[in-house]
């Protein structure tokens, strides 16, 4: 058989696994969507579906436009400088396969921040925090690690700690940027109206649908599939010395660390929750399951399976104590954003220098060619390469989010175009941004039913 006949039908195959994760994590778009909107009040569905959309449209084109070249144009450790705009893509690096991938990982994102800022943001300023954070913050963040220029990148000539940092499916790059992001736009909105009352007591406020948030937890669970094995980019990689066994190997096994961290968090919160507040809690459990789907993604390449178990047990507790300090500290978050994907996130990293088996970096990361030396976990006799890496990494994320996105949503602020007036957060966004409910039986007797109405009630007061 004809040798470059076998390398067509190979970069084909690779071509359709690629696009087809992409489709896969696109899907968590949607996911999203119905999370967000069952976790709100149903007053402010529209909004939250809306904000979604707005994610995925406003993404594309900061993305297109200036975020991949950011991430994976050549040029220096920081940031890249070419391929914006697509131009010379195809390039002997890069495809159009590989652009729709690391689009749909950049969308997500925003989609992670929106929820942390929900029921009370101003729709403009969507517009303004979506672009920039998919154009610039996570792209930055995305060329230290996935680029082979970057300077916290594993692929990189001149290796952090001789290790460089790990994060293979983006706890840092994607969740943490996005947990951090939401953070600081939580904290200077402040919490919604009557979240916490004259005494700083928390005000329960539920979400209104919890079907809709069971729905866009399996759709997320679903869409991981392609976030975390789909991040090999090829799946036709042989391993040297192993005739059965190459990046399809790994694949399965990443596949299966995913769905034992997720459903272990899952559990522990489930039961954790139920000591804690005396019932069992679909929403609580959803967001344990997702905890846990984020702690793995950094190592879920370079992990056994036992040690998936042990990052989603430790990302249940994070998550349920971190929960449990914003309270404290009246910090309100109502999709518990922050908490979950900034939590879990920097957990997932450090969890990947304790535990990262060398074997499996080297498949990762080296198309298993032994030869070739890494430091691998700590608990595992790796040394403290790749841990302080990993903490390097974490450091580093949490300060440049910091300082480029908490002055953004300060100047949103300040120019009055963040947060809503206080009368239109309770009548709710829908009906005050919207022109009207996302369920004809979502408003209360007592409220406008019509945006007409809203606004003549706005004249009269």
């Amino acid at each position: 058989m004809d040798s470059s006949w076998e390398a067509s039908v190979t970069d084909s195959i690779n071509a359709i696994y690629l696009l087809f994760s992409a489709y896969l994590v696109f899907v968590m778009q949607l996911g999203f969507a119905m999370l967000c909107a069952g976790s709100v009040r149903a007053k402010n569905a529209m909004n939250i579906m809306l904000t979604n959309v707005v994610d995925a449209v406003v993404g594309s084109l900061s993305y297109y436009l200036f975020g991949f070249a950011f991430a994976f144009g050549d040029s220096n450790p920081f940031i890249g400088t070419n391929f914006f705009a697509l131009k010379d893509i195809p390039s002997s690096s890069y495809d159009y396969s590989f652009f729709l991938y690391q689009w749909a990982f950049a969308i997500a994102v925003a989609g992670i921040t929106s929820g942390s800022i929900a029921e009370r943001t101003q729709f403009t300023a969507y517009l303004f925090f979506s672009f920039f954070l998919t154009g610039f913050v996570y792209p930055v963040v995305a060329h230290w690690l996935w680029s082979s220029d970057g300077w916290l990148s594993p692929n990189s000539s001149s290796l952090l700690f001789g290790s460089g940092a790990i994060d293979f499916a983006g706890s840092g790059v994607v969740h943490l940027v996005g947990g951090i992001a939401g953070f600081w736009g939580s904290i200077i909105e402040g919490p919604r109206v009557g979240r916490f009352d004259a005494f700083g007591n928390p005000v329960k406020m539920r979400g209104h649908n919890a079907t809709l948030v069971v729905l866009g937890t399996f759709l997320l669970w679903f869409g991981w599939f392609g976030f975390n094995p789909g991040s090999f980019d090829k799946i036709l990689v042989p391993y040297p010395r192993m005739v059965d066994q190459g990046n399809w190997t790994s694949v399965g096994r990443t596949a299966v660390t995913t769905i034992l961290a997720g459903s272990t968090a899952g559990i522990v919160t489930l039961f954790g929750r139920r000591l804690l507040v005396g019932h069992w809690d679909a929403m609580d459990v959803c967001n344990g399951v997702l905890g846990g789907f984020v702690a793995i993604t950094s190592g879920c390449s370079v992990v056994e399976p036992w040690a998936a178990i042990v990052c989603g047990f430790c990302a249940a507790w994070v998550l349920i104590g971190l929960n449990i300090l914003a309270l404290k500290f009246k910090f309100d978050d109502p999709l518990e954003a922050a908490q979950l994907h900034g939590g879990c996130g920097a957990w997932g990293l450090i969890f990947t220098g304790l535990f990262a088996k060398e074997e499996f970096v080297l498949q990762a990361y080296n198309s298993g060619k032994t030869q070739t030396i890494r430091p691998s976990g700590l608990i595992l006799g790796g040394g403290w390469g790749l841990f302080g890496a990993q903490i390097v990494q974490l450091l580093s994320i949490i300060v440049w989010v910091s300082l480029t996105m908490g002055p953004l949503f300060y100047l949103l602020q300040k120019l009055g175009i963040l947060r809503i007036s206080a009368d239109e957060e309770v009548a709710g966004l829908d009906i005050s941004s919207h022109g009207g409910y996302a369920y004809d039986a979502s408003q209360e007797e007592s409220g406008p039913r019509f945006y007409g109405e809203y606004l003549r009630m706005q004249h009269q007061s």
